[in-house]
């Protein structure tokens, strides 16, 4: 049994997942957001995300995380709070004493639907489908944050498999 955390970081709002993974079975234990207040400097924005986060660790003590790596699209500039906030999310998971892993978003699609050009909706249908969940997860952040700790599920197997 691993307890399996999944991460999608933002400055505005970080979606976070907890899944146990007992073999090759995987159940949702809970999903949420962290949402930082607007009004804050950023760098109280990414003291508070820290210390959500912690709590959050503290509290379910995953050995593992997995993030989605930056993909910085058209506008760079939304790429450095991002940056800030996976950098704050990395360090609250490694202070809590958990390995990090990382997956690109192709993997993540890939991992989630079979195919590296899958669209959002069709990434939360499947999380939806594959965690056996009744409505999509709100806020997106969130969704994203339970596929990346599904895609981190399905590679673990498949490393176990050799």
């Amino acid at each position: 049994m691993a307890l399996i955390m999944g991460l999608d970081p933002g400055m505005a709002i970080t979606g976070f997942s907890i899944l146990n993974l007992t073999g090759s079975q995987y159940r949702v234990v809970t999903y949420d957001s962290v949402r930082t207040p607007a009004t804050l400097p950023p760098a109280l924005r990414l003291e508070f995300l820290y210390r959500q986060l912690s709590t959050v660790l503290q509290q379910y003590r995953p050995e593992e995380v997995a993030v989605e790596q930056l993909f910085i699209n058209r506008n760079a500039s939304t790429a450095i709070p991002v940056g800030q906030a996976r950098g704050v999310a990395l360090l609250a998971a490694v202070h809590a004493g958990a390995r990090v892993f990382e997956y690109s978003p192709l993997q993540v699609k890939q991992g989630i639907t079979g195919s590296g050009r899958a669209s959002k909706k069709q990434i939360q249908y499947m999380v939806r489908a594959i965690l056996g969940l009744a409505d999509t997860p709100r806020p997106d952040d969130v969704a994203d944050a339970l596929a990346v700790a599904v895609c981190h599920c399905h590679y673990r197997r498949v490393e176990a498999l050799g």
